[in-house]
């Protein structure tokens, strides 16, 4: 094994179609059935018909990264290079065990390794890297890490009944908030000065009827906790059970029992309601945020899912006024939002609810652009994930201007948002690792962060417009980081000033399932 990057593809000379591979010939039948996207919201109407392509195969090594360039999936060498392993992945002895008795099988702690062990052993080119050990004691079960925020050389995340703050630069824990009972949602961004509202619950228990209507308002640059109130009662209805909450400017929207409520983010002051329209038929259930304030709703509700409908409202965050309207042709739902500028989503189709799904670009003043349907390249919804139940973000996808990056389980690739159609796309010959678009590069470009397997290392890379044979790697992760990266499977991830931070989506509290809390790689010539 060298030393040396290696790079995923090298340029060979075209080859035939390999005889079952799906992604050698569009129109050569159905992409490999994968898990069933999120019970959620169903998909959009139609979509242009993708162009029949030529296969350029090329010459492949075992485990290669198959490319897609100008609609043609193709086939490229040198695979990731596997790494010896770190010291994340020893695993302690077994003990010893009477003869004839049976095996006591003890669960035994994972083994994290220190931000100085990885550093002690990275490789020449090897990204430098931290990690985030937290011990804080959690109850037993899953819980849930929420979303990311960098503000001020900081990430920030709020996890059971706890908002910290890490350092961008190693990892060092700024400050922590705890709090009385557990958080329960949080708006995907803050506001441009920093500061932030969190949903918790309103009792400590986690007995059934715990409602989700506590507001606490923390400026992230200080850690310090700002104005609380309890949100008010909807009716006899009222089931604060589930909330989705949206930060845009100022502006504090949350959508919970039919209902949806602004608020100011400096003084918690009630702005206005988001009202019903067509009442009885159409009501808001959810909130995204950004430059741009949605709001959707579920419309004309029915026993039969094919009269039932989704309406997109973008509604100025000041005022309140409805901005635009976009309605979704019967039989469709609303699914998660890719991005606010442009507007770009998801939706899901109410009689298809394991594969349909279509991605949705709008123009100026909600008008339909274009729509997109990435099945047969084989890309599932959010990546596979789903959304949780909210609408933003969509997990594994991306938006520019002028085209969408999808990504997911080993493959990623790109969509032309005025044609609809496919520009290009890699295919990783591992299906253990996932392929995550972190931001959208001009000329059709994007920025991705491939997930460590098993098999290696992950790793941060520029794919450029022209797709295969143009990546340039950012970042070469640490094989000695390799198993908790693993385990987190770019559940959360922030990209700032070169910098990628992961964690999982989920944390268990369980002793012997202790794992990693945050983990971050950076450029070596990344000063602290």
């Amino acid at each position: 094994m060298t030393d040396r990057p290696q790079p995923w593809y090298t340029p060979g000379p075209p080859q035939q179609p390999v005889p079952g591979n799906p992604y050698a010939q569009e129109g050569s039948g159905p992409p490999p059935p994968g898990p069933p996207p999120p019970p959620r919201r169903r998909r959009f109407g139609g979509a242009p018909a993708l162009a029949v392509a030529v296969v350029l195969l090329l010459v492949a090594a075992a485990g290669g990264v198959y490319a897609v360039t100008d609609g043609t999936w193709g086939r490229s060498a040198a695979p990731v290079a596997k790494e010896p392993p770190g010291p994340a992945s020893s695993a302690p002895a077994p003990s010893a065990t009477p003869p004839g008795a049976p095996a006591a099988r003890t669960p035994q702690p994972q083994k994290i390794p220190t931000t100085a062990e990885i550093d002690a052993a990275r490789k020449p080119g090897d990204a430098t890297a931290w990690i985030v050990d937290d011990r804080t004691d959690l109850p037993r079960g899953n819980h849930r890490a929420h979303d990311l925020w960098t503000v001020e050389g900081a990430v920030v995340q709020a996890l059971h009944r706890k908002v910290a703050a890490y350092r961008l630069s190693d990892g060092a824990e700024l400050w922590s908030v705890p709090l009385p009972t557990a958080v329960c949602e949080t708006p995907a961004n803050p506001a441009p000065d920093g500061k932030v509202v969190i949903v918790r619950q309103e009792r400590p228990d986690d007995e059934r009827g715990n409602r989700c209507n506590q507001l606490q308002m923390i400026d992230l640059r200080t850690g310090k906790q700002g104005w609380h109130k309890k949100l008010p009662e909807t009716g006899s209805g009222d089931n604060s059970f589930i909330v989705y909450s949206a930060i845009s400017g100022g502006t504090f929207a949350i959508a919970r029992s039919m209902k949806a409520t602004a608020y100011r983010v400096a003084d918690g002051s009630e702005l206005y309601d988001i009202p019903w329209e067509n009442p009885g038929k159409c009501y808001p259930d959810d909130v995204a945020g950004g430059s741009r304030l949605l709001v959707s709703s579920d419309c004309a509700i029915s026993m039969d899912r094919s009269k039932n409908y989704s309406q997109l409202r973008e509604i100025d965050p000041r005022t309140g006024k409805v901005l635009w309207r976009h309605r979704t042709s019967p039989g469709w739902k609303f699914g998660s939002l890719i991005s606010v500028d442009p507007v770009v989503f998801t939706t899901v189709n109410a009689e298809d609810t394991t594969s349909g799904w279509r991605v949705v670009a709008l123009g100026p003043k909600g008008k339909l652009r274009t729509t997109i349907d990435p099945r047969e390249k084989g890309f599932e919804h959010c990546a596979g994930s789903g959304s949780g139940g909210e609408i933003q973000p969509c997990r594994g996808t991306a938006a520019g201007p002028d085209h969408v990056v999808l990504g997911g389980t080993d493959r990623v690739g790109v969509y032309d948002l005025a044609t609809g159609k496919f520009v290009w796309g890699i295919k990783s010959g591992d299906p253990l690792r996932t392929l995550h678009p972190l931001r959208a590069e001009k000329g059709k470009a994007a920025l991705v962060y491939e997930s460590a397997s098993s098999d290696g290392p992950g790793r941060t890379f520029l794919m450029g417009p022209g797709g295969a044979g143009t990546e340039k790697v950012l970042l070469k992760h640490p094989a000695a980081a390799s198993a908790p990266e693993t385990r987190m499977a770019g559940g959360r991830l922030a990209y700032v000033d070169g910098r990628v931070v992961i964690t999982s989506s989920g944390v268990s509290g369980l002793d012997t399932d202790r794992q990693a809390r945050m983990l971050s790689f950076a450029p070596t010539t990344t000063k602290p």
